[in-house]
């Protein structure tokens, strides 16, 4: 341990050490004392453990929410980020050396935080829910609104979640809003089902799609194959999305702005395929046209129930857009950027599919596209023959993949928040010190998909347990905004939600009649499986009480030792 410095040394290098590459911690006369005993405290050799949220509200600095420069032991300097609910660790080596290693850097700019909401958004769902749609509604009006409804609650959900992210710009995204809102019991019940059910499930869902997309052409028609019968039985599909998974989590663990840089390329690369499908169906003369949007399909589902059916088709289409957020502790001004990219990422999203589902209309009626498994392939092998359909579908494939990223990149930050907080294996909250990942939590996020994986399950099994888990929190979620403005009313919020309360109270509301209706639909349609996860699920989302008591005694345990 170095030597311990006097208080007149340490006065003089707070008001001159500025971290490297950082804007000079500013000090004013108001609050230089207290920022003196501050660092003073933190240079000496003890052990205590300093809050840095209990010094923001001593020193009522609205410059420590900034990344602020402290000294070591050694009189070296540390930049930390400050958290409402974190803590600064002392002089120790040893914690000094803990507290470094939890950083994860803000490299993500407002462009790839839109490619992660327009690419996370975009998968094969454009591509397939329109036959969905149809079988439901029967006619292109309704299909339309069920397009305008659905693009509107996604768009307040994203307005809602934009005040969160700029108020609350840390690692974890929703964990952090339902911990702070709710307690950390909330929170934990959160991380515990998105750890074990809602990620693994999606990531699974999204693989399992992908294998299907590639399962159409010749090439890869052995997917379908078994590769193993005992133990368990394995087909070489399950091995490719494992593969896929595999290779999107290292993608992932050698550096976040990689990871972000894959994202944006690829997500433009889908758009212009998408714009493409657009030109190529308008350019079509062979068919009926515009006349083919007054077409019907008779056998549709109708009433009230159909168009529930083709909304909830919709949202599936548009679901994505809230990963945004987990990933806001490495997102450079998230304050300005999380808004932007949410707002213009989610309406991005809406005016493609407009034009995708337009563009398909025009080309096919309305009992073509209510009788196709892959109404945009089979509208562009219509008119560009099997070689165009043949690239739509490589599209689909890409597409899937740049949504799997997104997912990826969003997912690992829910358990390394949870574990940084003390209410998970410090082990998860491990920051690679090369690549400056949560390189643990993308291991564990992995092992987890490959497992669910390996079981074995169908696309429509996981989908089931993906989506009703997601949208549960997303309405949790949700209301954590008017726990916020009525408990921190004067709460800096560089971004408020436009319509309050009623845009709020129409998203949380629409969420909760989405997920009471897919329920009941569910258990009354579904295979047994399907019933079975959903009955289940509660149970296991429950079970997270008694192990986070078991964190929380840890954790006072390890508190109790350290003081």
């Amino acid at each position: 341990m170095g030597h311990r410095p006097s208080l007149d040394a340490v006065s003089a290098m707070s008001r001159s050490a500025a971290c490297p590459g950082q804007v000079r911690t500013p000090v004013s006369p108001q609050n230089s004392d207290l920022t003196i005993a501050v660092v003073y405290a933190l240079a000496v050799p003890n052990r205590h453990r300093i809050g840095t949220g209990t010094i923001a509200r001593l020193l009522n600095a609205d410059w420590l929410s900034a990344e602020c420069c402290l000294l070591s032991a050694e009189c070296q300097v540390l930049p930390f980020p400050y958290t409402a609910n974190s803590s600064m660790p002392a002089s120790d080596p040893a914690n000094t050396a803990a507290l470094h290693a939890h950083e994860l850097p803000r490299a993500l700019g407002v462009s790839h935080a839109t490619a992660i909401v327009v690419g996370t958004i975009i998968g094969s769902g454009i591509f397939l829910v329109p036959s969905e749609m149809m079988q439901a509604v029967g006619s292109a009006k309704l299909v339309y609104l069920a397009w305008l409804v659905g693009g509107l609650l996604s768009f307040f959900g994203a307005l809602t979640y934009a005040e969160l992210g700029a108020m609350k710009p840390q690692a974890g995204g929703e964990y952090v809003y339902v911990r702070d809102a709710y307690g950390p019991l909330g929170g934990f019940l959160y991380a515990w089902t998105t750890v074990l059910i809602s990620k693994p499930a999606s990531l699974a869902t999204i693989t399992t799609g992908f294998v299907r997309i590639l399962g159409n052409f010749s090439a890869f028609s052995f997917l379908s194959h078994r590769l193993l019968m005992t133990p368990l039985t394995i087909t070489y599909g399950q091995i490719a999305a494992i593969s896929a998974v595999a290779f999107i989590s290292l993608l992932n663990y050698i550096g976040v702005k990689k990871a972000g840089e894959f994202q944006l390329v690829f997500t433009l690369l889908k758009i212009a395929i998408i714009l493409g499908v657009v030109v190529v169906c308008f350019g079509y003369r062979g068919g009926a046209g515009w006349s083919n949007f007054a077409t019907t399909f008779l056998g549709a589902k109708g009433g009230l129930a159909g168009f529930m059916a083709a909304l909830i088709a919709a949202l599936w289409a548009y679901d994505g857009w809230n990963d945004l957020n987990m990933v806001a502790g490495e997102i450079r001004q998230p304050d300005r950027n999380i808004p932007i990219a949410l707002i213009a990422g989610v309406a991005v999203v809406g005016a493609l599919y407009v034009l995708v589902n337009a563009g398909v209309q025009y080309v096919l009626p309305a009992s073509t596209i209510a009788a196709s498994q892959r109404p945009a392939s089979d509208a562009i092998a219509l008119v560009a023959g099997a070689l165009g359909a043949s690239i739509v579908s490589a599209g689909m494939a890409l597409s899937m993949l740049v949504t799997l990223n997104g997912s990826t990149m969003s997912g690992a930050r829910v358990p390394f928040a949870a574990a940084r907080d003390g209410y998970f294996y410090s082990s998860i909250a491990r920051v690679h010190p090369r690549f400056l990942t949560p390189s643990a939590a993308i291991v564990l996020q992995f092992f987890l998909t490959f497992a669910l994986l390996i079981a074995g399950g169908s696309f429509s099994q996981f989908f089931t347990l993906a989506i009703f888990a997601e949208w549960l929190f997303y309405m949790i979620t949700a209301s954590t905004v008017f726990v916020f403005r009525r408990r921190e009313p004067d709460a800096p919020r560089p971004y408020k939600v436009w319509g309050y309360p009623v845009v709020p109270i129409l998203f949380v509301c629409a969420s909760a009649t989405l997920l009471i209706y897919t329920f009941v639909q569910n258990l009354r349609g579904s295979s047994s499986d399907s019933s079975a996860i959903l009955v289940g699920m509660p149970v296991i989302i429950l079970a997270g009480i008694p192990v986070f008591y078991y964190f929380r005694w840890k954790r006072m345990a390890e508190s109790s030792v350290n003081h």
